[in-house]
């Protein structure tokens, strides 16, 4: 018996770099890239989420048997804002949470809470990898961005690091750091 199929795969690795690193079958790779449909994450395409979003309420309220609450605008705005590293699953989650524990006709906020301090935290250790000397860097032209550029005199960044001007430069042109 004949049968036409057709295979529809989703990853959130990127493949390429899979095979590359013996991670992941060049053959099978290879089988998989018919048609490759590459679809943006949610951070880059924040157009879509007032209508995802809308779908979400729709159908958790519908399933709840409630009336769909409204989004506000600042309800909207803080979705828009978010950058959403969880993609369209976490839009859809914290959309059913808000529509499960909202008893009124009009969301006025929504709660990002748990996914926040999740991702908080990993930035966090992220930053506790770096050497002192990195630290220092990214601080020292922390600093300068903030003063512009000044180094000595009132509002310099030395001023800033309590420390002395030549100082300052001397730790500059040590770290390689480049002024704007």
């Amino acid at each position: 018996m004949k049968i036409d199929v057709r295979l529809i795969a989703a990853t959130n690795k990127n493949l390429e770099d899979e095979v590359a690193a013996g991670r992941f079958r060049m053959d099978l790779y290879y089988r998989l890239l018919v048609f490759p449909i590459l679809v943006p994450s949610l951070e880059k395409r924040k157009e879509d989420i007032p209508k995802l979003a809308q779908h979400f309420i729709e159908m958790y309220s519908q399933k709840a048997g409630r009336k769909a609450p409204v989004l506000s605008a600042t309800a909207l705005q803080q979705l828009i804002e978010y950058n959403w590293p969880g993609n369209i699953r976490e839009l859809e989650h914290v959309i059913q949470r808000t529509v499960l524990l909202n008893d009124s006709d009009m969301v006025k906020e929504i709660e990002l809470f748990s996914s926040s301090k999740m991702h908080a935290e990993v930035a966090a250790e992220s930053f506790s990898i770096k050497t002192i000397i990195e630290n220092e860097r990214d601080y020292i032209s922390y600093i300068l961005k903030k003063c512009n550029g000044k180094v000595s005199g009132a509002g310099g960044a030395a001023e800033i690091l309590d420390i002395n001007p030549s100082t300052l430069n001397s730790r500059i042109r040590k770290l390689d750091i480049k002024r704007d």
